[in-house]
Parts: structure tokens; sequence; C-alpha cells
């Protein structure tokens, strides 16, 4: 019979210690958001979208809060719905996590968020940082219609 040994524990690292770093969004929460902001602007309730996306309103609300991770079938067809393409919807998710992505970038490096106070540039980054969403693309356009 084989004789089982008991592994030591690993040893705390000496010295001081990161906290641990934020977990990034993942790509089907920031789906989620865009979904549920295009649905919103459009005044639509989850069954009024579901239906014309040809889903059910409990599969498209899981979507939306960021549970399900939809096909890209289904992803046009909801998009379809919403007025916008699966390109332009994903589009502006990949923005987003550039600018959540930069967001915690900067507060790792300790980088101030006024830092170029007065610059336009400066100005869409702290609008975007601090939560202010610009869509663009045609997903813009499909919030204008």
């Amino acid at each position: 019979m084989t004789e089982l040994r008991a592994v030591p524990a690993a040893q705390p690292a000496k010295g001081p210690t990161k906290p641990p770093a934020a977990p990034e969004p993942l790509w089907r929460e920031v789906l989620g958001e865009q979904l549920r902001e295009l649905r919103r602007r459009h005044a639509e309730t989850l069954a009024e979208t579901a239906a014309r996306a040809g889903i059910s309103p409990q599969y498209l609300s899981e979507v939306e809060r960021g549970l399900k991770e939809p096909s890209s079938e289904m992803i046009a067809a909801v998009a379809g719905a919403l007025g916008t393409t699966l390109g332009g919807l994903a589009e502006s998710v990949a923005d987003e996590l550039r600018v959540q992505r930069e967001a915690v970038l900067m507060l790792r490096s300790g980088s101030a968020i006024g830092s170029e106070v007065g610059s336009e540039v400066g100005q869409d980054r702290r609008e975007r940082l601090l939560g202010a969403r610009r869509l663009s693309g045609p997903v813009a356009l499909a919030l204008a219609a």
C-alpha cells in the first residue's frame, strides 16, 4: 500500500502584499449592459424586444444581466430588433471594455483623471472614466433614430 505524506503548506511571501486586482468585466456582462441601454432608450419592454428578436423575455433578461453567453445568431437577432447590427454592437462593447480597462490601469498606476485639465481629450477621457457613456457607430445611429 502507498503511504500518504503530508505536503507542507506554502509560506506567505514576506514584505508588502498587493491587494488583489479587481476582475475585468466579462464580455457578456458589458454586452448585456449595452443591450439593456439600447432597449430602454427605445422605451421597450423585455417582451416587446424579445418578441421581435424571436427569443423569450426570460432569456433576454438573463442576457441583459450577463448571466448567459448568447450565440452570435442570438446577438444579431436582438441587435436587429433594436435597430443596430451585430458588428455595431460588438464594436460598442469592445469600446466600453477598452474604456473600463483604461480606467483600471489609471487607478492602478495612480494617475489622476483630471491631469489633462482643459484639453478636449482630457474632458472626453474624464467623462468616459467617470461613467458618462458615449456610444458611437451603428449603435449611436440606432439610438438617434
